[in-house]
């Protein structure tokens, strides 16, 4: 599969990242609105946790008094991922899998699926958005936060313009009603550089597709840098205060 040795040989890195409680970028910029999205959890609701990676939201769900299961196709990552659980039980199941076959997930068993920053690394994003609407309940929900669709396409970037004492910053977007695969760095600290695929949909292909898939949008976030990230001085948090970088998605399975 597309990227799967790229993952493989980020899993260390990216388990140091993120940590129990998820980068600086995730802590202050993404996860406020996902989890504003995803609110108090009745005790025991029953989470599927797709693209989990090392289980920091799974965990923290859990914590909270859910019933999670974390789901992703990296082997390694998944490692570090129960042994996180192994030194601090909290009753997260991890499996792997590929998004768009969760074998072992019964259909219409859960009430909530999370996916955190995972839906546009996946390249068969319908067959995943399908087998979501699979597993969920009449009534279930989806969370999930993405890039932005229409503001961080995979072919786009930053411009800023200068006059006396005015600065203005654009967004540069092009190629936005390509379905298209791009791939994004990381600088690992050894200062190599990995690249990873990732799937540009335009918006209207996100919401066609969940309706394919009996679900249908019933809110959406746009998240704007908290304090503590304008506090911590973070690239761009200034310019993502006018211009997001991602959207979250709530939506809701249809049916009886």
């Amino acid at each position: 599969m597309a990227g799967e040795a790229e993952w493989e040989s980020l899993a260390e890195y990216y388990d140091e990242k993120m940590g129990e409680a998820g980068d600086l970028w995730h802590r202050t910029l993404i996860d406020p609105g996902l989890f504003e999205l995803i609110g108090e959890l009745p005790k025991g609701t029953r989470v599927l946790d797709l693209g989990c990676g090392n289980g920091y939201i799974s965990r923290i769900l859990a914590r909270a008094g859910a019933s999670v299961v974390g789901v992703d196709r990296g082997r390694r990552i998944l490692e570090l991922a129960r042994g996180r659980e192994a030194k601090d039980p909290l009753g997260v199941t991890y499996l792997q899998a590929d998004a768009v076959h969760i074998a072992g997930i019964g259909s219409g068993s859960v009430e909530v699926v999370v996916a955190n920053m995972s839906l546009m690394d996946i390249a068969e994003g319908a067959g995943a958005l399908r087998e979501i609407g699979r597993v969920l309940r009449p009534g279930g929900r989806l969370v999930a936060s993405i890039a932005h669709p229409c503001f961080d396409t995979g072919r786009a970037g930053w411009a800023v313009e200068r006059f006396e004492f005015t600065t203005t910053i654009y967004r540069k977007v092009t190629a936005y009603r390509e379905v298209a695969e791009s791939t994004g760095p990381w600088r690992l600290k050894d200062g190599t550089t990995l690249r990873t695929p990732f799937y540009h949909r335009p918006l209207s292909w996100y919401a066609e597709e969940l309706l394919n898939s009996g679900l249908l949008i019933r809110r959406l976030r746009e998240p704007t840098p908290t304090p503590e990230m304008v506090g911590e001085g973070a690239t761009q948090a200034g310019w993502i205060r006018e211009i997001p970088l991602h959207l979250v998605i709530e939506a809701v399975r249809t049916g009886a």
